[in-house]
């Protein structure tokens, strides 16, 4: 199996000038987390807002947490930035010497799952008197608008400046700017929460009908590529935009989704197939089903046969859909197994 880190060549390769990651096929990631704490204060600190006789002025950052990430597959770049930030503002009327108000505005949530005039500012001020009031009305009115703007700026330029390099020269000599593919999904990076269906407290011993679960899905990588997916801890954490505790032997133990899904590993055939001992957490307790991964390598794709017996009937329509939705479309979308390469 590809450790994460180790410049597997199956699976992760490391940025080389001398073009090993050739065609851009393997998984590649670039950490922007300082580069984009520097760029935001850039952009952010020191932001003049005029308009309508009111002046303000972004003081400092007071708060700037979060991460972000540059990933190349298969010559698309895939983002991933999340941030909680807070600034210190202060305002006054045109023409007067001091600045005589002072607030804060907080962006709790900066992150690819929401376009830009989506992301949520509150303006709040220090002390409340009628000046102080008009100008927080304006720093909500005019002054969220221009935070906005540098908001959007890093963005763009995460994209299209931060990124160059990471999309290394493919063999037949092409340039980055020849092969980069920008690509935003929402879908890629939203952290998923599966909301539970059945009471918990349904007692064990109670008898409980169920039916077996049958899905084919095709994915447009090798079986190697899809079986790491699927058992090496760091890309399922990428799929799930998650915490993960894992661990691909037999027998060895994993938790999904912040805990909604456990089970162990009951057989692993590298490459090949993978069953597990499965459950939900809101399922009766004790009771578990059992899944098998089976993967068949195809010319251009890989098939991949999912069995799930003693899945819940009252269930058994939400468990399809999250297969599909929060396991398949997820990997997909995370590591470009969703579409052809030419």
């Amino acid at each position: 199996m590809a450790k994460w880190g180790e410049g597997d060549p199956r699976w992760i390769v490391e940025e080389r000038p001398d073009a090993t990651n050739v065609n851009n096929w393997h998984w590649t990631e670039k950490n922007a987390t300082p580069w984009s704490k520097d760029k935001l204060k850039q952009l952010l600190e020191g932001l003049e807002i005029k308009k309508n006789g009111i002046h303000c002025r972004i003081k400092s950052c007071e708060k700037l947490e979060g991460e972000a990430t540059a990933n190349n597959r298969k010559g698309k770049l895939i983002f991933f930035y999340e941030w909680d930030i807070v600034l210190k503002w202060e305002g006054k009327l045109e023409g007067d010497e001091k600045f005589v108000t002072d607030g804060k505005a907080t962006i709790p949530n900066l992150s690819e799952e929401n376009d830009i005039d989506e992301v949520e500012i509150t303006i709040s001020i220090d002390e409340s008197n009628e000046l102080n009031e008009r100008i927080k009305a304006f720093m909500y009115n005019v002054g969220r608008d221009k935070i906005r703007e540098q908001l959007d700026s890093y963005v763009k330029t995460l994209k299209l400046d931060f990124a160059k390099g990471l999309i290394l020269p493919s063999k037949d000599g092409a340039k980055d700017s020849d092969k980069v593919v920008i690509k935003n999904n929402t879908m890629i990076n939203k952290k998923i929460e599966m909301q539970p269906v059945i009471d918990p407290k349904a007692n064990v011993g109670v008898r409980i009908e169920c039916e077996t679960i049958n899905i084919t899905e095709s994915f447009r990588c090798r079986a190697a590529e899809l079986y790491d997916a699927l058992t090496n801890k760091e890309m399922v954490a990428a799929f799930t935009r998650g915490d993960v505790k894992m661990e691909a032997i037999k027998g060895g133990e994993f938790q999904l989704f912040g805990g909604n899904i456990s089970g162990k590993f009951d057989e692993l055939v590298p490459h090949s197939k993978i069953t597990q001992t499965w459950r939900y957490k809101q399922w009766p307790g004790g009771h578990h089903s059992h899944v098998t991964l089976e993967l068949s390598e195809q010319d251009d794709h890989t098939e991949l046969k999912l069995t799930q017996t003693s899945v819940p009937v009252s269930d058994l329509e939400n468990t399809k859909q999250n297969w599909s939705r929060y396991y398949f479309e997820s990997i997909k979308r995370t590591f470009g197994f969703g579409t052809f390469l030419y």
